[in-house]
């Protein structure tokens, strides 16, 4: 088996058609069958099934997709890493972070890093921990700053904690606030509408999970949301909203209330794959990423809710 092979295999996987897998792999097509023919000869099974022009994977085709992906994923992270021994004047970060952490501290961590390394390329995925973990240990991402979640995540994965913020209740400024108090007890949203992120988005999960231990279904106004969606449905008065303190800074048209009682609060950790060290790109960042959030706790300005695990 040649990694041109696996590169060959991907590209019909991908494109489920022989020709344009051969366009995309700049190679001709004749070449490209018989490398494939070949692979499927040394590993004793059929890839693709292949009828009236209708290219599918079969089960062993399946099985060894997402190792391939990762095969190839580890392959150009080493090229990466041997291209930056000259000093990071070139490499990569493929780095996944949830939106709080997009709204919140990311964008000045990316800022300071650009500035150091502006040879290494920066691709950030934004989503769920839960799609951020799968593609980490799939090779499709090199870090991630993600949730960590109560019931841990084994060994697969090796976690920093840099964060742990609190859960906060969003209002509207400039309708009545909630409450009368300088917190809010969970059962209170009973009475008011909420504002509710899409299937899928961790914080729904969280908040409908701590209505219901607290004895109610909430009343939702809207739901389907991202963060910034969220964020504008409630400024504009559709509801309120369970959010992370992360994101609430820099918005007056939002209230921020904490929670009474005890506080739900969530471990915010940059992860990456225990089998697959870091590169130097990746060491750098998590360097940068410290030393932002040293310099936000000496100058007291991380948000109210917002702590470090440093």
């Amino acid at each position: 088996m040649t990694l041109q092979q696996l590169v060959y295999f991907l590209a019909v996987a991908e494109t489920r058609h022989f020709t344009r897998a051969a366009q995309r792999a700049h190679v001709a097509q004749p070449s490209l069958s018989k490398q494939i023919q070949s692979l499927e000869t040394e590993l004793g099974a059929s890839l693709f099934t292949r009828s009236r022009g209708n290219v599918a994977l079969t089960a062993a085709g399946e099985a060894l997709l997402p190792v391939a992906k990762r095969i190839l994923s580890d392959v150009d992270t080493a090229r990466l890493e041997v291209a930056e021994l000259v000093g990071l004047r070139r490499g990569r970060i493929r780095l996944g972070a949830t939106p709080s952490v997009c709204v919140g501290v990311l964008a000045d961590v990316l800022r300071r890093y650009h500035d150091r390394y502006p040879g290494v390329r920066l691709l950030v995925e934004e989503g769920g921990s839960r799609d951020l973990t799968a593609a980490l240990l799939g090779g499709e991402l090199d870090l991630a700053l993600v949730i960590v979640p109560p019931q841990g995540i084994g060994s697969a994965l090796t976690m920093t904690p840099v964060l742990r913020e609190q859960l906060m209740v969003a209002s509207s400024a400039a309708e009545p606030a909630p409450t009368d108090r300088d917190t809010i007890r969970l059962e209170t949203l009973r009475d008011h509408r909420l504002v509710m992120f899409r299937q899928g988005y961790d914080l729904r999960e969280t908040t409908l999970h701590a209505c219901r231990e607290a004895g109610f279904e909430p009343r939702l106004a809207v739901e389907g949301g991202e963060m910034d969606a969220v964020l504008r449905f409630v400024e504009a008065g559709l509801g309120v909203a369970v959010v992370p303190s992360l994101v609430l800074p820099g918005r007056p048209g939002l209230r921020a209330t904490p929670l009474a009682g005890p506080s739900i609060r969530r471990t915010i950790a940059l992860a990456h794959r225990t089998d697959a060290p870091p590169t130097a790109a990746a060491r750098a960042f998590r360097s940068t990423l410290l030393g932002h959030i040293d310099g936000l706790v000496a100058a007291n300005a991380l948000p109210p809710g917002v702590e470090p695990l440093r």
